[in-house]
């Protein structure tokens, strides 16, 4: 695998663990923090496929974006469509105020985050 793709993965792992970790916390846990991260995590493992395409990676951060590019060489991406346009407006909807997320938002999020990157993962082990 290229080693800028296992950059893609780490960095998008490491969201994902955010995420996961941030969504445990009893006292004052950021719930706009974990929509964010798992946001984050879905559109790194949608620049890695781009990446490991040998695609140069688009300064987007649109998922729908990123999975319509990723979609034209495999039409089984957009079975995770829903799992994008759940997510698409997290990259900006809570980081400002008048929004905030709920715990609800954030299960949702990092569900639809978890099967993205999961799908992506298998995927490319699948290119090896």
């Amino acid at each position: 695998m290229n080693p800028l793709t296992l950059e893609w993965i780490a960095k998008a792992n490491a969201d994902l663990q955010t995420a996961r970790r941030e969504i445990r916390v009893r006292q004052l846990p950021n719930y706009d923090a974990v929509c964010f991260h798992a946001q984050q995590a879905a559109e790194k493992y949608l620049k890695a496929l781009i990446q490991e395409n040998g695609e140069p990676i688009p300064r987007i951060h649109s998922l729908v974006e990123l999975l319509t590019l990723v979609g034209k060489e495999d039409a089984r991406l957009l079975t995770i469509q829903m799992d994008a346009n759940i997510l698409e407006g997290y990259a900006t909807q809570f980081r400002y105020p008048g929004l905030s997320a709920e715990k609800s938002d954030a299960k949702q999020a990092l569900s639809a985050s978890s099967r993205i990157c999961a799908f992506i993962q298998n995927k490319l082990e699948s290119l090896l």
